[in-house]
């Protein structure tokens, strides 16, 4: 027995042994992995200079508004297309959709317009009926190229310089775009009230022609739709979300304050409200599924409707109440089963969140800490989008040769400034010098993807680095409240400041390293995942079924290395040893005490859990009845909206972020917790000479105790 026991602490380190000395996390210590520190510093400095060489080049008002055949903005401020805001297509039937015109050009002069033609009209007619008039030269003229003045000359001439369109057809702006004002009646397509039109070439043509040159008009009207509803829905419930976001922060408060002082009645209470709210809900699911049977449509499947933009459709559907039944089931039952095979270990667990709660309850400033990472976090995602749009913005505009018959000059670079006198206009006279994209062929150009890819890589390391950094002051202050022997008269004056001043002084590199471990590893997920994006449509299974692999697989590493840097975090906190040493001492901690971990500290993240699903299901509930406009005395009260999932989603996504900032203390006090007891156990024997630090509540569970001097 003694051997197997030696050979399993031989296999995963040797168990820490009693130290006078050791009272806590310690104070003389120097800094560790200088190399990684230096690195991060060189990358950020690096970083900075991307940042700079962006804001120089780049331009996001490409992003914003559209380009006319000449690379000039339409709409934009200061320029003579400043009230000229949409973008007019002479020939609108040369291009396939508007998704290609969102993102690429069409082989047709585009120009920028003060407002889209309502009205079928060809130049000949508009030549035809003089100058002024609604159908006149005058109106014509606001189509046609800027410098086109010369109002008498021949029809034949303007149309083969392309100086106006060869027709209008009725539109509307999309996407600050004129397309085609497609509308059916009695399920015929028609384009302002007619189903042909003159194309100015003295052809009469089908207004499919014009569908097909938007045929994608209608997807991408209906999204926009639904985009415009839901801005409409939050600038209506603004108010009331906020409302709803602050009601959960003040439970959530509440809720750790009564966790501090009534932990254990407050686990057993969370869990008996979390299973009575899942049971309510299977209950108004029943009755939601009863109330519909036999009514007109309810028995169609999900999958016979299809997608629809308006969510509330699948409310009126029998199988969508059945679906969130039998998944509220299946949890209710899933919960219920872990509390009957885990009830013993529970009580150890609520021992572990009293201990936690005293500790939050010493150093009350940890509450508020994430508050600290979360801003930081903000400046991260602030400044990595901000880069990432001026990268993305930061080409040049560049022309391309478009011709409707054979060219050999076809999709060429080309100067619109020196166009008309070159060769290609001889040989290709149908040929125009047209705005094609943003691009470029410097060496700046060349690069961008790398500094797009160096741009995310840094924000996956800076904000890894962020939450590294609140982890080891957290694990910091509270690993001085556990090892502090009369608590908290042993415990420092300012334990949370004093762990944060150690973490950036000595250990800014061991954290750059966890950190820059696990930046990889997303960086890497990030290109499986484009990876997965782009061979959707390909047929080759065995690729796919391999990046499955990958991306399960890298997966789990992910999850892995967050797991372990978390603990190394805790070890570098308490004894500033560099962050493979602190790994490999927080690995083999664990795995000597396997069983606890396994068990008692996952019940305690499990109970933690709980206390999130409480919060979010009990705002999430009220949101729901607020906003269906379901309770009675405030039903006036509740504003009108288009989709109400809109704010009820957004309450319940923002009360989980809320309630996870403040339980992520309670988690990280946990762990810390949990390590430190681990090292008690090994450290020392609960004799005079080597007394356990853990409370007399945990001593008593375990039981264990400490001998005093009349024992001995």
């Amino acid at each position: 027995m003694a051997r197997e026991e030696e050979n399993y602490y031989g296999k995963h380190g040797t168990p820490q042994k009693y130290d006078p000395t050791f009272k806590g996390p310690i104070y003389d210590r120097s800094c560790t992995d200088v190399i990684c520190c230096i690195l991060l510093l060189v990358a950020i400095v690096g970083y900075v200079a991307v940042g700079v060489v962006a804001w120089t080049q780049g331009d996001p008002r490409k992003v914003i508004y559209p380009t006319d055949s000449r690379g000039q903005f339409c709409g934009q401020k200061g320029t003579p297309n400043e009230k000229k805001p949409f973008l007019f297509y002479f020939n609108i039937m040369k291009c396939a959709s508007p998704l290609v015109l969102l993102e690429f050009q069409c082989p047709t002069t585009q120009i920028c317009v003060e407002k889209c033609p309502d009205q079928y009209l060809t130049y000949l007619q508009a030549f035809g009926n003089g100058l002024s008039g609604p159908k006149g030269l005058q109106y014509y003229k606001q189509y046609c190229v800027p410098e086109f003045n010369d109002l008498k000359m021949s029809v034949p001439e303007v149309l083969k310089n392309r100086f106006c369109p060869a027709m209008l057809t009725p539109s509307k702006p999309l996407a600050r775009r004129c397309l085609p004002a497609i509308n059916t009646n009695k399920g015929v397509i028609m384009v302002g009230n007619a189903t042909t039109f003159n194309d100015g070439q003295g052809q009469t043509r089908n207004v499919t022609d014009l569908v097909e040159g938007a045929k994608k008009a209608n997807v991408v009207l209906e999204a926009r739709q639904v985009a415009m509803k839901i801005f409409e829905d939050y600038t209506v419930s603004w108010y009331w979300i906020i409302i709803g976001l602050v009601i959960s922060m003040v439970v959530s408060l509440i809720f750790i304050v009564l966790l501090r002082y009534l932990a254990g009645i407050m686990v057993w209470v969370m869990i008996v409200l979390v299973i009575l709210v899942l049971g309510y809900g299977i209950f108004h699911c029943y009755m939601e599924y009863a109330q519909l049977k036999g009514q007109a449509g309810s028995d169609v499947s999900i999958k016979d409707l299809g997608f629809q933009t308006d969510l509330r459709v699948y409310l009126h559907l029998r199988q969508t109440w059945l679906a969130f039944m039998i998944i509220l089931c299946i949890l209710e039952v899933i919960i219920i089963l872990l509390l009957i095979f885990l009830r013993k270990r529970i009580l150890i667990a609520i021992a572990l969140l009293k201990e936690a709660s005293r500790a939050v309850g010493h150093i009350m400033t940890s509450l508020l800490f994430p508050l600290c990472t979360f801003f930081l976090v903000c400046l991260c995602i602030a400044y990595w989008a901000s880069t990432a749009v001026f990268l993305s913005t930061s080409n040049e505009a560049v022309y391309k040769v478009f011709n409707e018959s054979e060219c050999s000059y076809a999709r060429m670079s080309c100067n619109p400034e020196t166009f008309n006198t070159s060769n290609i206009t001889k040989q290709c006279p149908d040929a125009r010098c047209l705005f094609a994209f943003y691009g470029g062929e410097t060496t700046y150009h060349k690069y961008l993807i790398i500094f797009q890819i160096y741009n995310v890589f840094m924000f996956f390391w800076l904000v890894n680095f962020v939450i590294a950094l609140g982890q080891v002051t957290l694990a910091g202050a509270f690993a001085s409240y556990y090892w502090a022997f009369k608590k908290p008269d042993d415990m420092p004056a300012f334990p949370l400041f004093s762990a944060f001043g150690r973490a950036l002084r000595y250990h800014t590199g061991s954290l750059a390293f966890g950190s820059l471990i696990l930046a990889i590893v997303q960086v890497i997920r990030v290109i499986l995942e484009y990876l997965d994006h782009r061979l959707k449509a390909a047929d080759n299974k065995f690729a796919k079924f391999l990046l499955a692999c990958l991306k399960c697989c890298f997966w789990c590493l992910e999850k892995f290395i967050k797991f372990l840097n978390r603990n190394a975090y805790i070890m570098i906190a308490i004894y500033g040893t560099n962050f493979c040493t602190s790994a490999r001492n927080a690995f083999f901690l664990l795995m000597r005490n396997i069983v606890r971990v396994a068990v008692l500290d996952k019940v305690t993240d499990f109970l933690l859990f709980l206390g999130k699903l409480l919060i979010v299901g009990s705002v999430g509930i009220l949101a729901f009845f607020f906003f269906s406009q379901r309770i009675k005395v405030i039903q006036d009260t509740a504003p009108s909206l288009n989709y109400y999932w809109v704010p009820i989603l957004t309450v319940v996504v923002g009360s989980y972020l809320i309630a996870h900032g403040f339980f992520s203390v309670y988690a990280m006090c946990v762990d810390t917790l949990f390590l430190c007891f681990l090292e008690d156990l090994e450290r020392n024997d609960g004799s005079t000479e080597k007394p356990y630090f853990m409370s007399s509540n945990l001593r008593r569970l375990m039981k264990k105790s400490n001998k005093t001097q009349e024992d001995a």
